[in-house]
This record gives C-alpha cells, structure tokens and sequence, in this order.
C-alpha cells in the first residue's frame, strides 16, 4: 500500500492572537509542525499543541524560525551561522520540554518561512540549523524541498532527510516555490488541492506555474494551517487519498500516548 504523511504548520498563535483552527487541522493531518516561539508560539500555545497532538497520535515536530515575530519568520534575517545554531538550539530546547511534559517527544525539525528558503538554498544557512539539531539530538529527522541544501546538510550529519511536497503552494518550473509576493502563489480550492496532491503522491509529479510539469519526490506533504481554507483542504486530501488507497501515516512517528 502507498503511504504518505500530511503535515501541517500549528501553533502559530501569540498570546491572545490566533492563527488558524488547529484542533480541527489535527483531527485530520499526521505530523504537527509546532511553531517554537520565534515566528509564533508561545509557552502556553506549545504546550497546548503538544498535548493535542499526543492526544490524538500525531507525530511532533519542532518548526523553527528567525526570531522575528512582527514578521512572522517570512522576512530575511541576518545572523552568523553561530547566532542562527543557537537560536535553533534554544528553540528545540523548548519545543523538546513541551512534547515531553505532554507525553511524547520532538521526532522532527522543519524549519519555517524565510528560513526554510533561505537554508534551503545556502550551504552556509543550512548547515547551522543541521549543525544545530546534530547537537541536541541525532535521531531527529530534517524536513525540507528535496534537493536542496538543506536535505544535502543532513545526509552529510548522518540526518534522517525527509523531503516534502506543498499541497497549497505553486512550484517554479526548477521544483522551488513560487514567491508569496506573487499572485497565484498560494492555492486555495480544496478539490483542486487534493487532486495535486494525489497526482505528486502517485505519479511524483505536478503541474509547475508556466505548465510545464515538475517532479515531485516527497515522503510528507504539507498543508499551511494557518490558510483560511486549511481545514477543508486537509478534509478534502484525506478523503480523496483514502478512496485511492493511500495510507496516512506520520514518517517519523513518537513515543504518543494518546
């Protein structure tokens, strides 16, 4: 049987403000990616999510992040590969501290926003974050675009790389995403979404902004919770991989106990 995991960004609220609705997007998706408090999260929001992803099974993941909360992590930051390996540092510190105290435990590191392309794209950026999980704690496995800095970084840490696929983002023709600056970056119709999204799980493939077709290796594929349409959309991919006999299963699943 094919099987796949479905990611999802939660979390990503601060203090009183919300983003998204996460239970609901954890009642249907594998793997948390929870924000660890420098785009988004807090304290209470990490361990609140923490506890409702062990609750219902879902695999923990720390999403990490420039420390810039005014921009929610999707500005351009410049930090020393030394700086960015501690922030990363103390940011796993947390998320690791919350998964345990709500039952279960950090399998993962995604990074978020800015950082994502940025590491995914330089060697430099990519091998402090690597460097950084390395350090804390070996077994954790790296989510990111195949072929890019990022998975290489890991491979050569003895990381596990896992590389993942965008539900709800246009790619370029080259397998990078499109700009969030430009129109058409982001997808909303969730029929549409889920029929993409078996098409790059089944055929490894999707359709790239100028027509041309792309391929698509991934063993996760991700669904931003913080979309308005998330929940639809994530609704709409389970069912329809489910009626196709795809499996949805976490790729580096937790000690849970839900």
């Amino acid at each position: 049987m094919t099987t796949i995991d479905l990611n999802s960004d939660l979390g990503e609220g601060y203090g009183v403000w919300t983003a998204g609705d996460d239970g609901a997007v954890l009642d249907l998706v594998t793997s948390a990616n929870i924000a660890c408090g420098a785009h988004a999260g807090d304290p209470t929001i990490m361990l609140a999510t923490a506890r409702a992803a062990v609750a219902r099974g879902v695999a923990i993941g720390a999403h990490v992040a420039y420390r810039d909360l005014a921009g929610f992590g999707r500005r351009p930051v410049h930090v020393t590969p030394d700086e960015l390996h501690a922030d990363v540092v103390h940011q796993l510190g947390a998320m690791a501290a919350a998964a345990t105290v709500a039952g279960g435990r950090v399998t993962y590191v995604k990074p978020h926003g800015a950082l994502y392309n940025t590491a995914c794209a330089d060697p430099v950026q990519a091998e402090a974050v690597v460097r950084a999980v390395a350090d804390v704690d070996a077994s954790l496995a790296v989510l990111a675009l195949p072929g890019s800095e990022l998975l290489a970084a890991a491979e050569h840490r003895g990381l596990r790389p896992v590389a993942e696929a965008f539900a709800d983002r246009a790619y370029e023709p080259d397998g990078s995403l499109v700009s969030r600056s430009r129109p058409g970056a982001v997808l909303h119709d969730p029929d549409e979404v889920a029929a993409r999204v078996l098409r790059m799980v089944t055929d490894g493939s999707a359709v790239a902004v100028d027509g041309s077709e792309v391929r698509v290796a991934a063993e996760s594929v991700c669904v931003h919770g913080d979309s308005p349409g998330a929940v639809a959309m994530a609704r709409a991919i389970r069912e329809l991989l489910s009626a196709e006999g795809v499996e949805l299963t976490p790729f580096a699943p937790g000690a849970t106990t839900p």
